[in-house]
């Protein structure tokens, strides 16, 4: 009996200490394949998200190919062949040349207005001031400010200061009184010279002869142009590369009637005034031309003649009859 219940309690004590091992089935965890819709009536429409694209080969050169490799290239992508590069640049700060140029009468600054032909000059210039008037109009619906007296003074400040940059050869300040169009003409031809300028005094005040507004569609591009009478008296003296006088003198200043023409891109807001050519008429006679200095030609050394002996001019008879004597 003893036997019996020691066996007993060692069994049960093995049965305690022994863990778990089957699971109850409530606690079961069951494992399905979730790589499935639930729904396989759109298992068609998934399958067609999934497009294979060509992709190009990035690594090949366009230049190795022909003309007609590269149109069927061309055509498998869907694509038009390129266009010609056909637009050209251009620089808004400035135009190409100037619009309705300022035709000044023959012999304005000598003839007075009380002779016959200045009285005519006279009223020729207020038939042609409409226009004139209608294009400060527009410039003043840019400027508020704008004002022909105040307007002719800053004009001069301009010519004075421009002149200033060329005598000095100053070329990155220049750009600051003059356009791009009237840079190339205004720096031209002044290597190697020394130039001496003084503005003396004004004969006459300046004035607004003439103004202009270009005509177009879009007030983008809209640019005003004014041509100002300067009646002044300067001294002008150029030297050569070797100190030698070409023009002008610097003692005797002399009368220069000039048309200047100033432009500016009236839409840029940082736009201003800039002086863009000068109007030369046509009755104006041909200036003479300045003396240039040329370098003198190296002289190459003629041989020298050989000389004629007198044997070689005395008859071969004479030579056989005074050797034989």
């Amino acid at each position: 009996m003893a036997l019996r219940l020691t066996s007993f309690v060692g069994l049960r004590l093995f049965q305690d200490s022994t863990p778990m091992l089957v699971i109850p089935s409530s606690d079961r965890f069951v494992r399905y394949r979730r790589t499935k819709h639930w729904d396989p009536k759109w298992k068609s429409l998934r399958g067609q998200k999934v497009m294979k694209v060509e992709l190009p080969n990035f690594r090949e050169s366009f230049e190795d190919l022909s003309e007609e490799e590269m149109r069927s290239r061309l055509k498998e992508q869907g694509l038009l062949p390129p266009r010609p590069w056909t637009e050209k640049p251009f620089f808004l700060s400035s135009t190409g040349g100037i619009f309705e140029p300022y035709v000044p009468p023959e012999g304005d600054g000598k003839i007075s207005p009380i002779h016959v032909q200045g009285a005519k000059q006279k009223l020729q210039y207020l038939e042609k001031k409409s226009k004139t008037m209608m294009a400060i109009r527009k410039i003043k619906s840019f400027e508020e400010d704008f004002d022909t007296a105040t307007f002719c003074k800053h004009a001069e400040d301009i010519y004075i200061k421009m002149h200033d940059c060329i005598a000095k050869k100053d070329l990155e300040n220049i750009t600051d009184y003059v356009t791009e169009r009237a840079y190339p003409e205004v720096i031209h031809n002044i290597e190697y010279k020394t130039i001496h300028w003084k503005y003396i005094k004004n004969i006459e005040l300046p004035s607004i002869v003439h103004a202009r507004c270009t005509d177009v569609i879009t007030k983008e591009n809209i640019f005003g142009q004014t041509t100002v009478r300067f009646h002044t008296q300067q001294m002008l003296a150029v030297y050569d590369r070797f100190g030698r006088l070409m023009h002008g003198s610097e003692i005797i200043g002399k009368d220069v009637l000039e048309y200047v023409v100033f432009e500016k891109h009236l839409a840029n807001e940082y736009g201003r005034w800039r002086i863009h050519g000068k109007i030369i008429p046509d009755w104006l006679p041909p200036k003479e031309p300045s003396p240039i200095t040329y370098v003198r030609p190296v002289e190459t050394a003629t041989p020298p003649e050989t000389a004629v002996t007198e044997t070689s001019k005395i008859p071969e008879k004479e030579v056989s009859k005074e050797s034989n004597s």
